[in-house]
């Protein structure tokens, strides 16, 4: 993906994920908002200055990037040009099959394991999804693999997801707990700095991308901030689920989305309508992606 946006003449910064360990177990989620998503902000400002900037979010990211712009049009920071948000949740109340997991006596279990390593290990996290799909993600494999004696042939995309993924103690805490648990961010109580930040102050230009099997991040789920925020929104769907989905590449004859955009002032359109009005059109989705992104730049 960043080498096709660079080759069409896009700027691209990225922040990479530094895998927490034990020490690291008091960052809070403000933590990484300040010092991940505003540090980069900053830096990409002196690198291109008086340039807005176009800001990409994936899965918590994106959720990350939702408070962030939310804060940042509290405080009359008007740096963001547009925001794009890939497989995100803005409002949890319909969360999909994780929240068979959230329940307080599950997080409590969960924050005391947590609290003795410092982090949730990645063996915890890869578990969770996996248990999710079940029939795709550990009988299927250890069919072919125990029974039938097929070697896996790994591809880029499931070797990237091989590398598993750790969170620090405090700041998972936090973000089950006030975010899917409490849902606090869809209900204007989610606090930063001490002051609670609503979507309804965003008024940037918005992409936001669902899958349609994403067991991670329903699109039903990630449908839901289109009546959060009051500025433009346009929404895409495409096929595929969480990682696939979304790293579907330029030319890609399987892949199929529906896309249309809603104006600031329009009416409410439940999802099964807005599926049902749009027209399945063939291929990736990313060069309509590309074409949103330089009608607004």
């Amino acid at each position: 993906m960043i080498k096709y946006l660079v080759e069409q003449g896009k700027t691209v910064f990225v922040v990479s994920w530094k895998n927490p360990v034990a020490e690291d177990r008091d960052t809070t989620f403000l933590d990484y908002l300040h010092h991940g998503f505003y540090a980069a902000l900053d830096s990409v400002s002196k690198i291109c200055p008086e340039q807005k900037i176009n800001t990409v979010g994936y899965c918590l990211g994106g959720t990350m990037l939702c408070i962030g712009a939310a804060d940042m049009a509290r405080k009359g920071d008007d740096r963001l040009n547009s925001i794009t948000l890939f497989a995100s949740q803005a409002d949890f109340s319909e969360a999909g099959e994780i929240t068979q997991y959230i329940s307080e006596s599950q997080l409590a279990f969960l924050d005391n394991l947590m609290w003795k390593k410092g982090v949730l290990g990645s063996e915890n996290m890869g578990a969770s999804f996996a248990y999710m799909r079940p029939a795709d993600l550990i009988h299927q494999p250890k069919v072919d693999r125990y029974l039938m004696g097929n070697k896996l042939a790994y591809n880029d995309l499931m070797a990237w997801n091989a590398d598993g993924t750790r969170m620090p103690y405090r700041m998972h805490s936090e973000y089950l707990h006030k975010l899917y648990l409490n849902n606090d961010l869809a209900c204007n109580h989610f606090v930063v700095d001490d002051k609670p930040v609503s979507l309804a102050d965003i008024r940037v230009p918005l992409f936001n991308l669902g899958t349609d099997t994403d067991h991670v991040a329903p699109w039903l789920s990630v449908y839901k901030i289109n009546q959060l925020v009051r500025g433009e929104v346009t929404f895409c769907l495409t096929s595929g689920g969480h990682n696939a989905g979304v790293i579907s590449g330029a030319v890609h004859p399987r892949r199929k989305y529906r896309i249309s955009t809603q104006a600031a002032d329009a009416q409410f359109i439940d999802a099964d309508s807005w599926l049902n009005n749009n027209e399945l059109q063939q291929g990736s989705w990313w060069p309509a992606w590309l074409e949103w992104l330089n009608q607004r730049s």
